[in-house]
Protein backbone atom coordinates (compact mmCIF):
# COMPACT_ATOMS: atom_id res chain seq x y z
CA UNK A 1 0.00 0.00 0.00
CA UNK A 2 1.58 3.59 -1.05
CA UNK A 3 2.13 5.56 1.51
CA UNK A 4 4.71 7.77 0.25
CA UNK A 5 4.65 9.99 -2.96
CA UNK A 6 7.42 10.12 -4.63
CA UNK A 7 6.71 13.52 -6.70
CA UNK A 8 9.24 14.91 -9.79
CA UNK A 9 8.21 18.30 -11.33
CA UNK A 10 8.40 18.17 -14.79
CA UNK A 11 9.43 21.48 -16.60
CA UNK A 12 9.40 20.75 -20.42
CA UNK A 13 7.27 18.71 -23.14
CA UNK A 14 8.87 15.58 -25.15
CA UNK A 15 7.78 15.96 -28.65
CA UNK A 16 9.48 13.01 -30.22
CA UNK A 17 12.43 11.65 -31.63
CA UNK A 18 14.87 8.63 -30.65
CA UNK A 19 17.39 11.04 -28.78
CA UNK A 20 15.72 12.03 -25.66
CA UNK A 21 18.75 14.12 -24.99
CA UNK A 22 18.51 16.32 -27.71
CA UNK A 23 16.60 19.90 -27.83
CA UNK A 24 15.29 18.61 -30.59
CA UNK A 25 13.19 16.30 -28.90
CA UNK A 26 11.12 18.63 -26.79
CA UNK A 27 9.69 21.99 -27.15
CA UNK A 28 11.94 24.33 -25.03
CA UNK A 29 12.19 28.52 -23.81
CA UNK A 30 15.32 29.55 -24.83
CA UNK A 31 16.58 29.34 -21.47
CA UNK A 32 15.98 25.66 -21.57
CA UNK A 33 18.39 25.10 -24.04
CA UNK A 34 20.56 22.02 -23.35
CA UNK A 35 18.57 20.82 -20.37
CA UNK A 36 17.11 17.52 -21.59
CA UNK A 37 19.88 15.64 -19.83
CA UNK A 38 19.03 16.85 -16.82
CA UNK A 39 15.35 16.22 -16.99
CA UNK A 40 16.05 12.90 -17.52
CA UNK A 41 18.20 12.80 -14.07
CA UNK A 42 15.11 13.74 -12.34
CA UNK A 43 13.31 10.99 -14.12
CA UNK A 44 16.12 8.79 -12.90
CA UNK A 45 15.92 10.06 -9.17
CA UNK A 46 12.28 9.68 -9.15
CA UNK A 47 12.11 6.14 -10.53
CA UNK A 48 15.33 5.25 -7.89
CA UNK A 49 13.48 7.01 -4.97
CA UNK A 50 10.35 4.85 -6.00
CA UNK A 51 12.16 1.71 -5.91
CA UNK A 52 13.98 2.34 -2.38
CA UNK A 53 10.71 2.14 -0.95
CA UNK A 54 8.35 -0.53 -2.06
CA UNK A 55 5.30 1.68 -0.40
CA UNK A 56 6.06 4.72 -2.71
CA UNK A 57 3.88 5.70 -5.66
CA UNK A 58 5.87 7.58 -8.06
CA UNK A 59 3.90 10.64 -9.10
CA UNK A 60 4.73 12.44 -12.37
CA UNK A 61 3.40 15.87 -12.34
CA UNK A 62 3.05 18.84 -15.00
CA UNK A 63 0.32 19.90 -17.40
CA UNK A 64 -0.20 20.49 -20.92
CA UNK A 65 1.63 23.81 -20.48
CA UNK A 66 2.58 24.77 -24.30
CA UNK A 67 -0.21 25.11 -27.12
CA UNK A 68 2.63 24.52 -29.92
CA UNK A 69 3.09 20.99 -28.73
CA UNK A 70 -0.59 19.86 -28.82
CA UNK A 71 -2.22 18.17 -25.58
CA UNK A 72 0.63 16.57 -24.36
CA UNK A 73 2.03 16.98 -20.80
CA UNK A 74 4.96 17.29 -19.16
CA UNK A 75 4.24 14.56 -16.87
CA UNK A 76 3.36 12.20 -19.76
CA UNK A 77 6.49 13.56 -21.01
CA UNK A 78 8.56 12.23 -18.08
CA UNK A 79 6.62 8.67 -18.32
CA UNK A 80 7.61 8.55 -21.87
CA UNK A 81 11.70 9.40 -20.84
CA UNK A 82 11.00 6.52 -18.04
CA UNK A 83 9.83 3.81 -20.59
CA UNK A 84 12.84 5.05 -23.17
CA UNK A 85 15.06 3.98 -20.84
CA UNK A 86 13.45 0.74 -19.36
CA UNK A 87 12.76 2.17 -15.84
CA UNK A 88 16.69 2.95 -15.45
CA UNK A 89 16.69 -0.82 -14.68
CA UNK A 90 13.84 -0.89 -12.22
CA UNK A 91 10.68 -1.98 -14.17
CA UNK A 92 8.68 -2.42 -10.97
CA UNK A 93 8.19 1.21 -10.72
CA UNK A 94 5.69 1.40 -13.71
CA UNK A 95 3.56 -0.58 -11.99
CA UNK A 96 3.01 1.73 -9.39
CA UNK A 97 3.84 5.19 -11.51
CA UNK A 98 1.20 7.60 -12.25
CA UNK A 99 0.53 11.08 -13.90
CA UNK A 100 -0.66 14.24 -12.56
CA UNK A 101 -1.34 16.39 -15.63
CA UNK A 102 -2.95 19.52 -14.64
CA UNK A 103 -0.02 21.07 -12.73
CA UNK A 104 0.96 25.02 -13.75
CA UNK A 105 3.98 25.74 -11.23
CA UNK A 106 5.57 24.58 -9.01
CA UNK A 107 3.29 25.16 -6.23
CA UNK A 108 0.81 22.75 -8.13
CA UNK A 109 3.34 20.52 -8.52
CA UNK A 110 3.73 19.65 -4.72
CA UNK A 111 -0.10 20.82 -3.76
CA UNK A 112 -1.54 18.45 -6.75
CA UNK A 113 0.75 15.83 -6.49
CA UNK A 114 -0.76 14.91 -2.95
CA UNK A 115 -4.21 15.13 -3.63
CA UNK A 116 -3.40 12.94 -7.27
CA UNK A 117 -2.11 10.45 -4.19
CA UNK A 118 -5.29 10.53 -2.26
CA UNK A 119 -7.25 10.56 -5.83
CA UNK A 120 -5.37 7.46 -6.82
CA UNK A 121 -4.99 5.43 -3.48
CA UNK A 122 -7.90 6.72 -0.89
CA UNK A 123 -5.62 7.92 1.32
CA UNK A 124 -3.07 10.82 2.00
CA UNK A 125 0.83 10.17 2.12
CA UNK A 126 2.31 9.55 5.03
CA UNK A 127 5.65 11.20 3.59
CA UNK A 128 6.80 12.90 0.51
CA UNK A 129 9.50 13.20 -1.60
CA UNK A 130 9.64 16.21 -4.29
CA UNK A 131 11.92 15.86 -7.29
CA UNK A 132 13.03 19.09 -8.77
CA UNK A 133 16.66 21.24 -9.63
CA UNK A 134 18.62 21.73 -6.80
CA UNK A 135 18.27 25.46 -6.60
CA UNK A 136 14.89 25.55 -6.27
CA UNK A 137 14.89 23.22 -2.63
CA UNK A 138 14.03 27.05 -1.02
CA UNK A 139 11.24 27.36 -3.20
CA UNK A 140 9.48 24.19 -2.28
CA UNK A 141 10.36 24.57 1.26
CA UNK A 142 8.09 27.68 0.94
CA UNK A 143 5.79 25.83 -0.98
CA UNK A 144 5.76 22.88 1.83
CA UNK A 145 4.73 25.44 4.81
CA UNK A 146 1.99 26.91 2.89
CA UNK A 147 0.30 23.87 2.77
CA UNK A 148 1.57 22.76 6.02
CA UNK A 149 2.76 19.75 5.14
CA UNK A 150 5.25 18.43 8.60
CA UNK A 151 8.47 18.87 8.25
CA UNK A 152 9.91 15.52 9.29
CA UNK A 153 7.93 14.10 6.84
CA UNK A 154 9.39 15.73 3.30
CA UNK A 155 12.68 15.10 1.46
CA UNK A 156 13.58 17.43 -1.14
CA UNK A 157 16.15 15.80 -3.75
CA UNK A 158 17.87 18.05 -6.12
CA UNK A 159 19.92 15.60 -8.47
CA UNK A 160 21.49 18.21 -10.61
CA UNK A 161 21.34 22.39 -11.63
CA UNK A 162 20.83 24.00 -15.16
CA UNK A 163 24.59 24.65 -16.92
CA UNK A 164 23.63 28.65 -16.67
CA UNK A 165 23.59 28.38 -12.76
CA UNK A 166 24.14 32.06 -12.24
CA UNK A 167 21.35 32.94 -14.26
CA UNK A 168 18.94 30.44 -12.91
CA UNK A 169 19.49 31.68 -9.15
CA UNK A 170 19.13 35.38 -10.32
CA UNK A 171 15.65 33.94 -11.34
CA UNK A 172 15.18 32.15 -8.37
CA UNK A 173 15.64 35.02 -6.08
CA UNK A 174 13.01 36.68 -7.34
CA UNK A 175 10.59 33.69 -7.47
CA UNK A 176 11.33 33.39 -3.53
CA UNK A 177 10.53 36.70 -3.32
CA UNK A 178 7.69 36.84 -4.76
CA UNK A 179 6.50 33.13 -3.19
CA UNK A 180 7.24 34.55 0.17
CA UNK A 181 4.89 37.61 -0.59
CA UNK A 182 2.29 35.41 -1.81
CA UNK A 183 2.74 32.20 -0.89
CA UNK A 184 -0.60 30.52 -2.64
CA UNK A 185 0.46 32.63 -6.00
CA UNK A 186 -2.84 33.68 -5.90
CA UNK A 187 -1.97 37.22 -7.02
CA UNK A 188 -2.65 38.52 -10.55
CA UNK A 189 1.18 37.72 -11.74
CA UNK A 190 1.07 34.33 -11.10
CA UNK A 191 -2.77 34.01 -12.25
CA UNK A 192 -1.70 35.17 -15.61
CA UNK A 193 1.06 33.14 -15.80
CA UNK A 194 -0.85 30.00 -14.99
CA UNK A 195 -3.36 31.33 -17.56
CA UNK A 196 0.04 31.17 -20.59
CA UNK A 197 0.37 27.39 -19.05
CA UNK A 198 -3.16 26.06 -19.65
CA UNK A 199 -3.63 27.02 -23.60
CA UNK A 200 -6.31 23.75 -23.36
CA UNK A 201 -8.70 25.54 -20.67
CA UNK A 202 -8.05 22.29 -18.00
CA UNK A 203 -9.71 22.91 -14.84
CA UNK A 204 -9.00 20.26 -11.98
CA UNK A 205 -11.38 18.52 -9.61
CA UNK A 206 -9.53 18.24 -6.69
CA UNK A 207 -12.37 20.20 -4.79
CA UNK A 208 -14.35 17.66 -5.43
CA UNK A 209 -12.26 14.00 -5.08
CA UNK A 210 -10.09 15.43 -2.28
CA UNK A 211 -13.17 17.25 -0.37
CA UNK A 212 -10.62 17.38 2.69
CA UNK A 213 -8.48 20.17 1.10
CA UNK A 214 -11.33 21.86 -0.52
CA UNK A 215 -10.74 24.83 1.63
CA UNK A 216 -6.77 24.88 1.32
CA UNK A 217 -7.52 25.13 -2.44
CA UNK A 218 -8.95 28.05 -2.50
CA UNK A 219 -7.78 29.80 0.18
CA UNK A 220 -5.89 33.12 -1.48
CA UNK A 221 -3.58 33.88 1.52
CA UNK A 222 -1.25 35.66 2.04
CA UNK A 223 -1.88 34.75 5.64
CA UNK A 224 -1.27 30.96 5.97
CA UNK A 225 -3.71 28.82 5.99
CA UNK A 226 -5.30 27.85 9.19
CA UNK A 227 -7.90 25.50 8.87
CA UNK A 228 -7.80 21.50 9.25
CA UNK A 229 -5.47 19.68 7.06
CA UNK A 230 -5.63 15.72 6.56
CA UNK A 231 -1.87 15.22 7.45
CA UNK A 232 -1.71 17.12 10.29
CA UNK A 233 -4.20 15.04 12.30
CA UNK A 234 -3.10 11.79 13.94
CA UNK A 235 -5.66 9.29 12.52
CA UNK A 236 -5.02 8.72 8.80
CA UNK A 237 -8.87 8.37 7.19
CA UNK A 238 -9.26 6.68 3.90
CA UNK A 239 -12.82 7.90 3.47
CA UNK A 240 -12.31 11.75 4.77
Amino acid sequence: MARRAVIVAGHAVLVGGKNLTSDSSWLLLDYQRGEPPFYIEHVRAGVEAAAADPDALLILSGGMTRREAGPRSEADSYYRVAEHYAWFGRPDVAGRTILEDLSRDSFENLLFGVCRHREFTGWWPDAVTLVSWAFKERRFGLHREAIRFPAGRFRYLGPNNPRELEQALASESRAVETYTADPYSSGERFREKRAQRNPFRRQNGFAISCPEVAGLLGHPGPELYSGPLPWSLTERSTTG
